[in-house]
């Protein structure tokens, strides 16, 4: 028999805990949101459809992005047991510098459209996590003051080669002069992709004032009152703004990109040169005898041509013909932690990461970018931990398997031809 008892008015108190109410609704809300996922639906509720569409959406039937999101979700890792990893260092070295995460924040442009705050905010995060910030050829914050607001912090530069090279050349100077010490030249954008949410929504640069934007804006009044009592959008390099994004790419970037402006950059940037876009063995291979710094491999978070490779498949394949020693870098569709340990395992020397750091911004500003930085870095630590491995070196390809879900089809037999036909 169970013993009975009338409550005790101390005890029950000492069950009843009640947490203390935040009366900051941004803290608040950062401090529920668990996962990018989480930041996601905040950024979602408090950003005009429009503006979360550019960050959210991709090139046509978002193929491309959702198999590089599924490809991480279809792995299985391997820890082993009774080794214990009390602490982990997450640190790392990466292109002559040290980031204390084996990931930074990745080109993203008009990131001030998404809120106000924009590249400041992501530069000044990445400062205070130790890790790389990259500033977009079409970002809405000056290299002078993306430099200002990281100025201890490692700050790089990702150049597109635009129809007018001297536009580019004085991008790259600039960058220089400011002290970025790396360069990432982006050769996946010879013109712009066909980004249907944007076509859809009209999204354009600034934004256009329609019934249906109206009537999206009556719910995030404070989205409108950032934008309209804020200074005015400036790109980095783009003096007109007017059109949609596609058009402005289109106008700007040119088609006939090749090796020869990548020698005329190497020659004219003094620090380290990574080449972002990357996505096949037989270029990785190329670049790296070339002699270049470092490789990304990536299909423009698959906002460029749909149905491209997935880099983290092909992660493994390039570091086996390129060798292990080589920078290979990897991006799209990371969205944990998890994702960033696998590719590390697989021989991603470095990571990138684009809307999680979006989502973040959207969500709460440089403190909703805090907020993205210190959910990867604890999925980062708890998976290690769990792995068994105590730091980034102690990760090999045998803690991961990649699961097959799409395949390349076998090519057909040849077709054998009666005897009698060929006579």
């Amino acid at each position: 028999m169970v013993q009975r008892q009338l409550p005790k008015i101390p005890e029950l108190l000492e069950l009843m805990q009640f947490k203390r109410l935040e009366l900051d609704g941004t803290k608040r809300r950062l401090e529920g949101a668990l996962t990018i996922a989480d930041l996601r639906k905040i950024a979602k509720r408090r950003t005009p459809k429009a503006a979360f569409d550019y960050t959210d959406g991709a090139a046509e039937g978002e193929l491309s992005l959702a198999r590089a999101r599924q490809a991480f979700e279809d792995i299985e890792f391997h820890p082993d047991i009774l080794r214990p990893a009390e602490r982990v260092d997450t640190s790392v070295e990466i292109l002559g510098g040290r980031s204390e995460l084996p990931f930074g924040i990745a080109p993203t442009g008009f990131t001030r459209l998404m809120q106000t705050e924009g590249e400041v905010a992501g530069a000044a995060a990445a400062g205070a996590a130790g890790i790389p910030f990259t500033l977009s050829t079409l970002g809405t914050t000056s290299i002078e003051n993306v430099r200002a607001a990281n100025p201890g912090g490692r700050n790089w530069f990702q150049l597109y080669i635009m129809r007018e090279r001297e536009i580019s050349y004085g991008l790259a100077a600039r960058a220089a002069a400011a002290g970025f010490d790396t360069l990432m030249f982006t050769v996946d954008t010879p013109v712009g992709g066909a980004r249907l949410r944007d076509k859809r929504n009209g999204f354009s640069i600034p934004p256009q004032l329609t019934v249906s934007t109206i009537i999206d804006a009556i719910p995030r009044p404070w989205w409108w009152f950032d934008f309209l009592t804020t200074p005015k959008l400036e790109f980095a390099s783009l003096t007109t703004t007017g059109g949609t994004v596609g058009e402005l790419i289109d106008s700007a970037m040119d088609p006939t990109i090749s090796y020869d402006d990548l020698d005329v950059i190497r020659s004219l940037w003094p620090g380290k040169i990574v080449v972002k876009g990357v996505q096949n063995i037989a270029d990785s291979k190329r670049l790296i005898d070339r002699g270049v710094d470092g490789i990304v491999l990536s299909n423009h978070g698959g906002r460029q041509l749909d149905r491209a490779p997935i880099p983290f498949h092909l992660l493994p394949h390039v570091v086996r013909e390129v060798g292990t020693d080589a920078t290979i870098m990897v991006d799209t569709g990371i969205m944990n932690g998890a994702d960033i340990v696998a590719s590390v395992a697989l021989g991603a020397k470095f990571t990138l990461i684009g809307r999680a750091y979006l989502y973040g911004l959207m969500a709460g500003g440089r403190a909703g970018v805090d907020r993205t930085i210190a959910i990867l870095r604890a999925e980062i630590e708890r998976t290690m931990q769990l792995l068994g491995v105590s730091s980034l070196g102690e990760l090999e390809p045998r803690h991961v398997t990649q699961l097959q879900r799409l395949a390349p089809v076998a090519a057909p037999a040849a077709r054998r031809v009666p005897t009698r036909a060929r006579a």
